[in-house]
């Protein structure tokens, strides 16, 4: 994976809101904690470009686009 490549997310991220297949720029690759994968710093936005959420993952837990998948959109409901 390179820096500000669009990837999606292969599991759920409760905490943020967020759910396997949301598609994200990668904004970072970090060291991850001794013996274990290196984390992903993902940004997240809406449908019209405005940032929503910027978080770390494994990066075990993102992959690339691939050429046959297509965007969906799905409304994000955030507390107050």
């Amino acid at each position: 994976m390179t820096l500000f490549q669009q990837v999606s997310l292969k599991r759920d991220v409760p905490e943020e809101q967020l759910r396997a297949g949301d598609v994200a720029t990668l904004v970072d690759i970090v060291p991850g904690p001794p013996g274990g994968p290196q984390g992903a710093v993902l940004e997240f936005f809406n449908a019209i470009g405005q940032t929503i959420c910027v978080t770390a993952v494994s990066v075990n837990d993102v992959e690339p686009l691939r050429p046959d998948e297509i965007f969906s959109v799905r409304p994000l409901a955030r507390a107050g």
